[in-house]
């Protein structure tokens, strides 16, 4: 998810395949529409073209009181950052400013906030459906080095120079740019594995951990404009790999017996995507940037389409751990979106940076239900 290809810093992708690739992030648009009644209590409206709203109890959410609010509180504080200063909307900066006078270690004052502060909505889609599809994102971290060496070879590009001033539209395939000669000199950090640099092309950033134990942090910085095709159905395609092992972990493992196919397969996706060094004074602990411009919060930053959802708002979520029958039941941020994040009920649930991380996403295909939290 980090969110998808976008002209905010990077953020992330969800993409098709399981739950294992996620797309790429797109600019905020307008969507839904929000309109307060002007008398202090529900909203009179709100409105979308692909999902439909039905005010609830906050009983009506499977999970609400157990959640532990205060590990939720400082993505929200991220949200109210965006909003107070993107948001023209009274509703959402008075919610905002209230959230200064609550305690970020009290879970019950934080619940208490919610409850008085806002209403509850059931999402459903324009089908009438209250269940929907939760996919993982997350972000990618490799060893790596800022010059070629023998064990890091593989290599991640800027922005190609010779396309600052004119750029094709759209540009050459993968295969295309990857023997014509025009990314030699945009090389801004070297991995050691052609398929988790693909990864974190499909992710949007990542961090690579130098040897001397220094955090590059690569974000987003464009794409050859070509369309999204997952190199993983062309496995299933060609019958390489079965359903149950199209996951991140399933592809890297059939590119470890298949060395010679991999670069074939890569080139199966002719989208190519550039990076760019954030900032070196940038935390390492903080999550890349989400199309809503605040940096994502492991396990309470979620991708959603904006044609159904504000960008920044809470919502509660209901579905299962992946591979799990295990309850994922959390007030999470709509911080992010993405290409592949279509519907009202749908999401990319962002499971925060690293292998452990990465396992979480790649396996995640659940179905689950949503709740839009308003200012009252």
């Amino acid at each position: 998810m980090i969110s998808k290809f976008k002209l905010v810093p990077l953020s992330v992708f969800a993409i098709l395949i399981t739950s294992l690739i996620v797309g790429c992030s797109t600019p905020p648009t307008r969507g839904a529409g929000y309109r307060s009644s002007g008398s202090g209590t529900s909203p009179s409206s709100y409105s979308s073209s692909i999902a439909s709203f039905s005010a609830v109890s906050w009983q009506a959410l499977p999970g609400w009181q157990e959640d532990d609010l205060s590990q939720a509180w400082p993505a929200w504080l991220k949200s109210c950052d965006a909003l107070r200063k993107k948001s023209a909307d009274v509703n959402w900066r008075s919610v905002c400013a209230q959230a200064a006078n609550v305690s970020s270690r009290d879970t019950q004052a934080i619940r208490k906030y919610f409850e008085n502060n806002f209403q509850a909505y059931e999402i459903r889609n324009s089908s009438g459906s209250d269940t929907g599809l939760i996919t993982g994102y997350y972000e990618p971290v490799m060893n790596g080095s800022q010059t070629r060496t023998s064990a890091y070879n593989v290599p991640l590009y800027g922005y190609p120079n010779a396309w600052r001033k004119s750029k094709p539209n759209p540009g050459p395939s993968r295969a295309e740019l990857m023997s014509s000669g025009v990314l030699q000199g945009s090389e801004i950090a070297w991995v050691q594995d052609p398929v988790a640099a693909a990864f974190m092309q499909i992710q949007g950033s990542g961090k690579i951990r130098l040897d001397d134990g220094r955090i590059l942090r690569l974000g987003f910085a464009g794409t050859n404009d070509q369309p999204f095709k997952s190199f993983a159905q062309w496995l299933l395609d060609r019958k390489e790999i079965t359903r149950s092992e199209a996951t991140m972990q399933g592809i890297s493992q059939w590119a470890k017996r298949n060395p010679g196919q991999v670069n074939e397969m890569l080139n199966a996706n002719p989208r190519f995507v550039f990076f760019k060094e954030l900032p070196g004074n940038l935390s390492a602990d903080l999550g890349p940037n989400g199309a809503l411009g605040v940096p994502l919060t492991a396990e309470r930053s979620i991708a959603v389409d904006l044609q159904a959802l504000p960008l920044g708002a809470p919502v509660f979520l209901a579905a299962t751990k992946p591979l799990s029958s295990q309850p994922l039941q959390k007030l999470v941020m709509a911080q992010d979106t993405g290409k592949a994040i279509v519907g009202g009920v749908r999401a990319d649930y962002y499971w925060g940076s690293g292998d452990a991380a990465g396992e979480m996403a790649g396996r995640m295909k659940q179905n689950g239900r949503m709740w839009l939290l308003l200012p009252r």
